[in-house]
């Protein structure tokens, strides 16, 4: 196999947002009722909020408050959190050198649109980016394959054979996995290397410098 495509997550992969967004989900469920503790919460960050909600929420009350909730969330974290979110060191300068070696790069993110524009804004990466799918592109979040399978119909005619994914959860390498692509694993995310492993990472780093720095070893030179 040659790679030639490089497909990223965003949060907690190339930006250091988790714990934001973990707060965020927590005041949103607070401000309707519902008590959560941030750990539990972070573990689900990964997930878009339909496969998120209904771990701390009854299908009735997803039926009847799911949208006004993640509506309120995702303007409070634009409000509270956003300005708050930061590049993880080396982004910018791993996509060069991936763009270099003359391979294309896609971001797959779990967020909204809007929010995926924004973020790409704040890496400053924009220039570097050829193909970008989000929430919007997909039925279903993460574990769920729709954003992979959306972002390598854009990537045509390279398949999933020839293409790589980075994230930092193991939703990222499950969802992944059910298009038969491979992942790789970082773990600035907070998510334990056991856990991205059981979840099928073929390797591990630590976050994008770490990725760059061992790039002539690792599975993106192959």
């Amino acid at each position: 196999m040659r790679v030639k495509a490089v497909i990223f997550d965003i949060d907690g992969t190339l930006l250091d947002s988790v714990d934001l967004h973990a707060r965020a989900w927590v005041e949103a469920f607070r401000h309707f009722g519902v008590e959560t503790e941030e750990a539990a919460v972070r573990r689900q960050i990964g997930k878009g909020g339909d496969q998120l909600m209904p771990v701390f929420l009854s299908e009735a009350q997803i039926a009847r408050e799911g949208e006004t909730i993640e509506a309120y969330r995702s303007d409070l974290f634009k409000r509270a959190y956003l300005s708050k979110v930061r590049p993880f060191p080396g982004v910018r300068a791993l996509l060069e050198r991936i763009r270099a070696d003359g391979r294309r790069v896609a971001l797959a993110s779990s967020g909204k649109k809007s929010e995926v524009e924004r973020y790409t804004e704040i890496l400053g990466i924009g220039d570097l980016v050829d193909v970008a799918t989000s929430a919007d592109d997909a039925d279903r979040s993460k574990p769920h394959p729709d954003i992979f399978a959306a972002v390598l119909e854009k990537l045509r005619p390279i398949g999933a054979r020839d293409a790589l994914a980075v994230g930092d959860t193991p939703y990222d390498a499950e969802a992944a996995a059910k298009v038969r692509l491979a992942t790789i694993g970082l773990l600035c995310g907070g998510f334990p290397e056991a856990d991205l492993s059981a979840a099928g990472c073929t390797a591990i780093y630590r976050d994008p410098q770490d990725l760059l720095d061992g790039y002539e070893s690792s599975p993106l030179a192959h």
